[in-house]
Parts: C-alpha cells; structure tokens; sequence
C-alpha cells in the first residue's frame, strides 16, 4: 500500500462516511490503513493478551469494549486522547450485528474512521477492532439451521475481512432450559459456537489469532452459573478439532440488560450486578479452561459505583455502549432541531417498537437509535465544534471508565505480547467476484 503525501485525514473520514458507494469506501478504508501502518497504528487481536491473563499475568484490570453508534470518529478520538494520557492499551472499539445495520455503519467504514481516529490523536501501537454480539436468530435457526449458520458465517466473514480480529460468537440465544440436562440445554450452544470457531480459524489473516469469545446466557434473562460454564465448555472443546486455539473469554449473564431497563418517567432503573457469580464465573474460566476470564455486557448504564469492582474480581472484559449514545443526543449541545426530525421519524417508523404499557419517553428511550443511521449524514454534517464539543463532554466519561477498570499503564503489557502483523483490509469477495464468474 503506498502512503499519499497530501493525505487529509479529515477529508478522509468524511467521504468515507458520507458516501454511499461501498468500493469507495474500501478504497478510502484502504488508504487510511497505509497511513496508519506508516504511523506505527496496526489493526490487531487481543487472544495472547487474554491467554497471558489467564495465566495470571499483567495486574487485574478489565478491557472497557466500547462501541460507538454516532460520531464514532469523534469519540474514537477522545478513546485515543484518554489513552494516550493515561498510557492505556487495552481498550477495544466493537460495534454489534445488530448496530451495524440501524447506525448505517459497515465494517470496512467502522475500521476505517476507527483507524483514521489514531492517526489524527497520534496513538502508536495495536489498535483492537471487535465484532459484537455475531448472533445467532432462535426462531429463525430452529426453523433452518443451516440458512441461519451459513448467514452468520457471512457477516463474519465480512468482519474479519475488514480488519475485525477479535469476533465475539452469540449463540447463546439457542440455549434451550427446557432440556433434562446442561449439556443439553447448552447443545446447539456449543455445537454452533465450535463450528464458528473452525470458520474463523479458516479465514482469519495469516500470523493472526483472532480472539474469539463465546457466551452461555442471554443478556437480561436467567443469571448463569458455573455448572452451566463448565457444560457450555467442555462440550465446546470436544467439538473442537484437537490442537485448534478456542475461546479466549467467555459472556456470562450476571443481572444486567442492554440499554439498561428505563422506568416510565425516563429515567433508569438501578441495576444490581451478582459480583459474586461473576466473580465465581471469571475464576472457572481462567483456572479450568485457561481462558483471560468472564465477559460482563449490557453495563454502561451501571452506577458509577460499580465499575471498579470489575478489575477487583477479574472480570476480564466489559461490554459499554448505550450511555456513550445518550451522552450524545442528550447533550445540550446537540442540535434540538435534529433530535425533534429523529424523534418524528421514529414514531412513523418504529410502531414495533412500542409496547401497549410503554410512556412516550420509555418509547422514545428505546426507539432513537433506528434513527442513527438514517440521520448519520446530517451527524456528520454538524459544525466541527458542535461534534468536537460532544466529544470533549464525553471524554471524562472515557477517563474515568478507564481508571475505574484499571487500565491505565497497561500499554507496556500489551506491547510486550501483541507485535504487528501486516494485513490489508477490504470487502470480502466471493469466490465468484474473484473468478469473475456470474458477471452480467
């Protein structure tokens, strides 16, 4: 990849984002990478990281995963700011399945502006780029399970080739507790989980180990337990071709939902975390199976109170993304003319949303992300100090995030273990692009 001198990163971003031809996007993608790379910034996975900590290396800390549905350039910047003050390396970017496709954010773009965020703050080093919840449909997979596998295998296949090295497999959703045993309640669990994971192994960059996380419950429904771990894992491993790299953490359900749970006046429940069971949970997967530990989502609306007793208990990865997006529309800096169009276009548009006891602002609360992506150009489009004002609100929140997860000097640990590997990022051609079989 050549470096272009007159490069504007800036430029850069914005016709990245704004455009709406998925080739440019590569191209632009592309040329922000070679810029990265000639900077010391490489796209990378944090499997060695989490093995070391499941050896019990490095101080306990928990890796903040961070994803950004709005002005992600912007906030990517602040991540890095606080990085680069705090002298902070384990921090991974991730957006889910779902929120690529309602925030209007492919993964070549995500990489690209996440990239493009580095190389405007002058972050050096790895940079991690996560895939969340890559789930699995119940209803659709108990009705085809091949059709629903095979388009799962799809989307990460889209992932990794854009530079998502760390995918985080959710089948958890097929979990069946109306089976006589855990090994059966946990079956199609596993069995799609492993499945997945000799995917990933297959198509994954040569000289990288993309780190791959499983989970054994569904964010806001039953607690999960240790016996359920040890169930989900073992008949996981057994799937497994023997010698092949697996799990490098798992997701445990501990009490918490995405999103949090909004009461009818709009403001948020308070939410108890079982430190216990995760702590219980975290133990198990390092000590048995040798994996970095316990994977807690659904926490960003969690009092500020409770994020220092992740590290306290080895929770090695927290999941954190709604209080980033209401930190966003909620300032007062945010155009009140916008936010109104993104309101009214909600109430045409996401009636499915609505439930029969919901208040307006339980709907509003729920429903204003569909309204990301299609607005995503008239965000961009905001005064730089408009954007760049959000930012710096929400940057305290990344600092104090930081510190209460104990990550701060922790970019010596990561450097030590993650070295560059180079890869090139793009759209993922089928075989029949590549042959230039089937064109018209």
């Amino acid at each position: 990849m050549s470096v272009n001198a007159l490069f504007n990163v800036d430029e850069a971003v914005k016709k990245l984002v704004l455009t709406d031809n998925v080739k440019e996007k590569e191209a632009i993608a592309r040329e922000i990478q070679a810029q990265a790379k000639a900077k010391g910034v490489f796209l990378a996975s944090i499997h060695d990281v989490y093995m070391a900590r499941g050896k019990g290396k490095g101080k306990n800390f928990t890796v903040p995963a961070m994803n950004l549905r709005s002005l992600t350039y912007y906030l990517a910047r602040a991540i890095f700011r606080t990085a680069k003050r705090l002298n902070a390396g384990a921090f991974i970017f991730e957006i889910a399945k779902s929120e690529m496709g309602y925030t209007g954010q492919p993964p070549i773009e995500y990489v690209g502006v996440i990239l493009a965020a580095a190389i405007k703050e002058g972050y050096h080093g790895p940079v991690f780029i996560q895939g969340d919840h890559c789930q699995i449909k119940a209803t659709s997979y108990f009705e085809n399970k091949t059709k629903e596998v095979s388009g799962l295998k799809d989307m990460v296949a889209d992932c990794v080739a854009a530079g998502f090295y760390n995918i985080d497999v959710d089948s958890s959703t097929t979990v069946k507790l109306d089976r006589p045993t855990l090994t059966e309640q946990q079956r199609d669990n596993f069995e799609i989980c492993a499945e997945m994971t000799q995917f990933i192994r297959k198509i994954q960059p040569n000289g990288i180990q993309v780190s791959i996380g499983g989970e054994i419950g569904e964010v806001g429904h039953k607690n999960s337990t240790v016996e359920e771990l040890v169930a989900f894992t073992d008949g996981y491993n057994k799937s497994l071709p023997q010698g092949m790299a697996g799990l490098s953490k798992i997701s445990v359900q501990t009490g918490t939902s995405h999103g949090g749970v909004v009461l009818p006046d709009g403001t948020m429940a308070k939410v108890k975390v079982d430190f216990d069971t995760l702590k219980a949970l975290s133990a198990a997967a390092q000590q048995k199976y040798g994996m970095g530990g316990a994977v807690q989502h659904g926490a960003s609306t969690l009092p500020d109170d409770a994020f220092n007793k992740f590290p306290e208990i080895n929770t090695v990865e927290i999941h954190l993304a709604t209080n980033f997006q209401n930190k966003t529309l909620d300032s007062k800096l945010f155009p009140k003319d916008l936010y109104a169009k993104m309101v009214e276009w909600t109430k045409v548009n996401c009636q499915s949303e609505r439930k029969a006891t919901d208040t307006e602002e339980q709907y509003i609360y729920k429903a204003r992300k569909r309204a990301l992506g299609q607005f995503k150009k008239d965000i961009m489009n905001m005064p730089e100090n408009i954007k760049e004002g959000i930012a710096a609100e929400i940057e305290k929140n990344f600092e104090f995030l930081f510190r209460q997860l104990n990550v701060q000097d922790t970019k010596d640990f990561v450097a030590g273990i993650v070295k560059p590997v180079e890869t090139i990022i793009g759209l993922r051609h089928t075989q029949a692009e590549l042959t230039g079989e089937g064109d018209d």
